[in-house]
């Protein structure tokens, strides 16, 4: 017979499965320059992007759960501010400044600040839930941060910065990293599911203020395009929310945040293998950095 598993053994499982759905969700996000840079070879602007993701993320989680679990649709009025904050301040306003920031910076500088949203998720996990700032945690977060620098390629001298582009890019890594902290109060109270679906009912509305719909529909001319949008929505936006969401409520917003940030190390492996992008020992040395600090934390 099959013998069941001890309190001890099954939250260690629970805590595997939580840890292998952040890495899942960071690895599909990581894919997301596969979708954008045939999008905008396409016409697609970033702006664009940010409205496909969001707009569509919420058609598709909304059509996938009208027909599986209509529950997911169901909360109450007082808890809509955390759905507000994981849909329009983190989701919405993230893309924005990363891609404002992108405008100004050269890309490795946005990267980077984008990237510092696991330093602010440790301290406000620390300040709002008292979550320990360990040693291990600091070594790991470290280690993350370097290798991010390291593959974005701050050290390689593309790194150009200024004043209003370090404000942007430190605005999308705080927002980013809000997420974490609004979804956690949202999963005291609902299912990953439910998060998620009312993150994109919130996300997706707001971002039309971003919408020019006659170049839209220009962009949208091709099946081509088409097929990549679904794609980006389906592979890169609604699956990894709905993943990290699930990991996130098993974990520590500090660790499953120092752990997402494998993402840019997937976006180099993807650039390596659809584009032939080249990866030198600096960026191979960035891998081995991200993949340490994220090994330290199991």
């Amino acid at each position: 017979m099959e013998e069941k598993k001890t309190a001890p053994q099954a939250e260690s499982a629970a805590k595997r499965g939580a840890y292998a759905s952040i890495l899942a969700a960071a690895a599909l996000w990581g894919m997301i320059g596969l979708w954008n840079r045939n999008l905008m070879a396409g016409g697609f602007t970033p702006t664009d992007i940010v409205v496909v993701r969001n707009f569509g993320g919420m058609l598709l989680l909304a059509l996938v759960f009208a027909v599986r679990d209509r529950s997911v649709f169901r909360v109450r009025r007082e808890h809509l501010k955390y759905f507000f904050g994981t849909g329009v301040v983190s989701v919405l306003l993230f893309t924005v400044c990363y891609f404002s920031c992108q405008r100004i910076c050269s890309l490795a500088a946005a990267s980077i600040l984008l990237y510092t949203a696991p330093s602010f998720v440790v301290v406000l996990s620390a300040v709002l839930w008292h979550e320990p700032v360990t040693r291990r945690k600091l070594l790991a977060l470290a280690l993350t941060l370097a290798g991010c620098a390291l593959v974005c390629g701050v050290f390689a001298g593309d790194l150009t910065v200024t004043a209003g582009g370090v404000l942007l890019g430190l605005g999308s890594g705080f927002f980013y990293a809000l997420y974490s902290v609004f979804g956690r109060y949202a999963l005291a109270h609902y299912g990953p599911m439910t998060v998620t679906v009312w993150t994109f009912l919130f996300a997706g509305p707001a971002s039309l203020v971003l919408l020019r719909p006659e170049r839209m529909a220009a962009a949208l001319g091709s099946p081509r395009q088409w097929l990549l949008s679904l794609g980006l929505v389906a592979f890169s936006t609604a699956a990894p929310y709905l993943l990290y969401t699930r990991g996130l409520s098993k974990v520590e917003s500090g660790r499953a945040s120092i752990v997402a940030s494998l993402e840019p190390v997937a976006a180099t492996l993807v650039g390596a293998l659809a584009f032939g992008e080249a990866i030198g020992p600096v960026t191979l040395a960035g891998i081995l950095c991200v993949l340490a600090g994220v090994y330290i934390l199991r």
